[in-house]
């Protein structure tokens, strides 16, 4: 069921977002070779609750940590543990907020020291799907409009592979709601998009085949070749005419340009 959320309710949506993307900017300013992924989850922890929030991930369907901490290979849902981060890593970090009722979500892929270019490419390609797939969130088109989107920049043009066991979703009052968004599939297919309806959109793409595995631990996801995989996240609003991107990636770069742990090359 689709629960479709009030203006007054978008903007409690947004004030979480918005601590979600100042948290990951926070975790950007800090980030570096030597932490391990419990320190940068740690930093997130304390950020949160300075600000007089919960974090949404903490022993949700008893997962135990704030961020979920996806390293290389490794798509999402990365548990925060004592692995070091070092020099050429990319480290995807995903956070949730809940505060004052509601719901934020949001994710972001960071590059530590040199990366390969095509590593920079597939950062740069897969944060141009996410912005290509929140074009299609307004009222009137469906979500395989979203999905297809995705997929057409990613697949045909790029040449990666877009993950289909996981997708993006509705979220308020729930961290998870109706309907799923996919990042495939087929234009006009899919619930109709309708004012007030607030998504997660975040593709999942990997550097080489789209096929991935969980490792022993339940909730990691990997790529089934091993190869690197990007991931990018906002929370919107579908409006008329134009999405309401919530959450936001501008404090984010600010940070990541200004750490020089952080390689930033791929924005330009």
């Amino acid at each position: 069921m689709i629960h479709y959320k009030t203006k007054e309710e978008i903007e409690l949506i947004r004030k979480s977002a918005q601590l979600v993307s100042a948290t990951l900017a926070e975790v950007a300013s800090r980030l570096k070779p030597g932490m391990s992924t419990l320190d940068v989850d740690a930093i997130a922890e304390q950020f949160i609750r300075d600000h007089g929030a919960v974090p949404s991930f903490k022993n949700y369907k008893g997962f135990p940590n704030t961020c979920c901490i996806s390293v290389n290979e490794a798509v999402v849902h990365g548990i925060p543990n004592g692995y070091t981060i070092k020099d050429g890593d990319i480290v995807s970090v995903d956070v949730g907020v809940f505060s004052e009722g509601f719901h934020g979500d949001s994710a972001y892929t960071f590059a530590i020291g040199e990366i390969p270019s095509h590593v920079q490419k597939l950062m740069a390609a897969t944060k141009t799907a996410l912005n290509k797939g929140i074009e299609k969130a307004i009222v009137g088109n469906r979500v395989g409009d979203i999905a297809y989107a995705i997929q057409e920049y990613v697949e045909k043009e790029r040449g990666y592979g877009v993950v289909r066991e996981l997708v993006g979703h509705g979220l308020g009052r729930n961290l998870h709601e109706d309907p799923q968004v996919p990042n495939y599939g087929r234009r006009g297919s899919g619930a109709v998009l309708k004012e007030g309806l607030v998504i997660a959109i975040e593709p999942m793409v990997n550097l080489g085949t789209r096929d991935v595995e969980y490792l022993e631990d339940g909730w990691t996801v990997v790529t089934r070749d091993r190869k690197s995989s990007v991931h990018y996240e906002h929370t919107v609003a579908v409006m008329k005419g134009k999405p309401d991107v919530l959450s936001t990636f501008a404090g984010i770069e600010v940070a990541e340009k200004n750490n020089p742990a952080i390689n930033s090359a791929y924005l330009n």
